[in-house]
């Protein structure tokens, strides 16, 4: 690396000694090296250098600032602190940040922002999702049951869905404003039930009222009887592995001895995982893309869209959804626990 460092300067000097402009010279290096081999500020600097009548070709000596640094301890640094600075790493090796940048960039290395995740996980919640994943992942491998599975789910569906846009505009001009959904603007529940066919059952609650286990129960009752008639396979022989997340209603009493009586097989869901509830990973990712941009009068209208994203949605759809699982189950194993974050 030095040694080509030297070869460039010595044709910055022949071309500084020829009258040459420094953009000049850097523009007829680059058709010769390619255009990343120096950069013009480089050749600004050595004719710069040049003309105050130094024609030295080493680096100036810069006293408690060395200019080479060990990949390895740049790498060891940032392992041990990912959001540690460029600054902060070159204070600590007392080198300059450009060098550490120079470092990082050959390092392939690059700072992306932080993502969200639902939950601080504890040891015990990563224990739980491997213990469960894994005894999903199992069965399922002796005694394939992706298919007996009706899940279901509740997402909030507002009125008034702002979609912000991109648009063109000058250098000098502002963007375009577009006015922000109220905090407490109109929206309704939709409560939710499907398999790798398509939605079994699906109903919208009276407006802003949210779901309890008395609700939630007269919906069970509601969900067997379009099982009956939509399933009939899976009502008389196969049987019904039934899945839900762990929120209150679910998971009260009530509702356990109500899911007793069906005689439903239920599913394990480990806390705090929406990344393994199949509603959340696939089928609302979809519907909330396509309600982006919409505003809805009344509950008619709202449920007549509902009902073509759903009828639009073929079998494919719904049957990647539910076959993503084992994938899912086996790389929360693989990830000791920890959230997927696709």
């Amino acid at each position: 690396m030095e040694s080509k460092n030297i070869h460039f300067r010595h044709i910055l000097l022949f071309y500084f000694h020829k009258g040459k402009k420094a953009a000049e010279a850097h523009k007829e290096i680059c058709e010769v090296y390619g255009v990343d081999c120096l950069t013009e500020r480089t050749c600004q600097n050595w004719f710069k250098k040049f003309r105050s009548g130094d024609f030295s070709l080493n680096d100036d000596q810069r006293s408690g600032r060395p200019s080479e640094v060990d990949d390895d301890k740049i790498k060891a640094i940032i392992e041990s602190n990912r959001h540690i600075t460029v600054r902060e790493i070159a204070k600590q090796l007392n080198v300059s940040h450009t060098t550490i940048e120079n470092h990082i960039k050959r390092l392939g290395l690059v700072k992306k922002l932080d993502i969200w995740v639902p939950y601080e996980l504890k040891e015990i919640h990563l224990t739980q999702r491997i213990s469960i994943c894994d005894t999903h992942f199992k069965r399922n491998a002796i005694d394939p049951f992706l298919k007996r599975i009706i899940t279901g789910d509740e997402k909030w569906i507002v009125y008034n869905n702002v979609n912000r846009k991109r648009s063109w505009s000058k250098h000098d001009e502002p963007a375009q404003t577009i006015s922000k959904a109220e905090l407490h603007q109109k929206k309704i529940m939709l409560s939710i039930w499907w398999d790798y066919k398509g939605v079994v059952y699906f109903e919208l609650l009276p407006n802003n009222r949210t779901i309890n286990s008395d609700v939630y129960c007269q919906q069970l009752m509601k969900l067997e009887e379009a099982i009956k008639d939509k399933r009939p396979e899976l009502a008389n022989r196969k049987g019904i592995v039934f899945h839900h997340d762990n929120t209150r209603p679910h998971t009260s009493l009530a509702t356990r001895t109500k899911l007793l009586e069906l005689g439903w097989e239920v599913m394990s869901h480990p806390p705090y995982s929406p990344d393994l509830a199949l509603s959340d990973y696939h089928l609302f990712r979809r519907l909330q893309n396509f309600l982006n941009g919409k505003n809805f009068n009344n509950n008619d209208d709202l449920k007549s869209h509902l009902d073509q994203f759903f009828g639009d949605k073929d079998r494919k759809f719904y049957e990647r959804g539910i076959m993503k699982l084992p994938e899912r189950w086996q790389k929360v194993i693989e990830q000791n626990g920890r959230y997927l974050t696709d």
